[in-house]
């Protein structure tokens, strides 16, 4: 997957509860080292087998050369992503998805079920050892992202470590952003980023949803048992109280990142693994 380099980021300073993914082993937590990052921004919308097949290069990528990754892109159909591990055939329905015509695909990553369409998605790719844990990087990676939603005006901060656990059947069922979990970007107390992450060798991939509008509500309307979708969740738009574009906040992303960064143009037909990000038996595996 060539990668050609372009123009510097700016890169100023910037002023993890298993239940949302995390995976692989989770490591002692060591001392972060230094890393010089790639920025793709990609504003043209994918399919959603290929931005999963895209993530997973990534990773692969990282753990074979080192090097460190920061991707913002969006999805182009909409889409539901089920996190690696879920029984999606046991809690959603098949036809009532299909009748929605919007992509289906089953994440590389843990997690829950999550609706794709106003967001900024973002994924890091990067050795484990520029976050010092697989923990660690959960939780640095979301302060990271935190600022950069402070430098657009919202109020976000990082839920505890330790929270609650639901109460009932219907929150133990629940979609990804029915219910914060430790160490996740909460605007005005409401999960406004959900995020998974998985380990391969020496590397990470930790990717997830930043909502700019809308609702999560159509998982409820495609799930076989009932379920709480977004009781927990909010939007920036909501938050702000104005339109908020992909285009802003990925800016204000790249620009609160706080290591040295080049945006880097990605060159490549679509990644091998498009094909099984594709395939009806991956998504519906279990």
């Amino acid at each position: 997957m060539p990668l050609t380099d372009g123009r510097r980021a700016p890169g100023y300073a910037a002023p993890a509860d298993g239940r949302a993914g995390l995976g692989g082993r989770r490591g002692v937590s060591e001392r972060p080292t230094a890393v010089r990052w790639r920025v793709l921004i990609e504003r043209q919308g994918r399919a959603a087998a290929e931005n999963m097949a895209t993530d997973q290069a990534l990773l692969e990528e990282s753990d074979r050369t080192g090097r460190a990754f920061l991707r913002l892109y969006r999805f182009d159909p909409r889409c539901i992503s089920f996190g690696r591990n879920e029984p999606a055939r046991e809690r959603y329905d098949a036809g009532a998805i299909a009748r929605l015509a919007c992509d289906v695909v089953r994440r590389p990553t843990g997690g829950r079920a999550v609706w794709h369409e106003h967001e900024v998605t973002y994924a890091v790719a990067a050795p484990v050892a520029a976050f010092g844990s697989l923990r660690d990087a959960y939780r640095e990676i979301h302060q990271r992202l935190a600022a950069a939603l402070r430098a657009l005006g919202a109020d976000a901060t990082l839920a505890p470590d330790r929270l609650p656990r639901p109460s009932t059947a219907v929150h133990r069922w629940h979609a990804c952003f029915a219910a914060p979990s430790g160490g996740e970007v909460l605007v005005h107390g409401r999960k406004v980023i959900g995020s998974a992450q998985v380990r391969q060798g020496g590397a990470l991939l930790q990717h997830g949803s930043i909502l700019l509008d809308g609702s999560q509500e159509i998982l409820t309307a495609v799930s076989r048992k009932p379920q709480a979708a977004s009781d927990g969740a909010t939007t920036l738009s909501a938050a702000l109280g104005r339109p908020v574009t992909f285009d802003e906040v990925a800016d204000a992303i790249v620009a609160t990142w706080g290591d040295d960064a080049t945006f880097t143009a990605l060159h490549r037909p679509p990644p091998p693994s498009t094909a099984r990000f594709s395939d009806p038996a991956w998504t519906w595996r279990r």
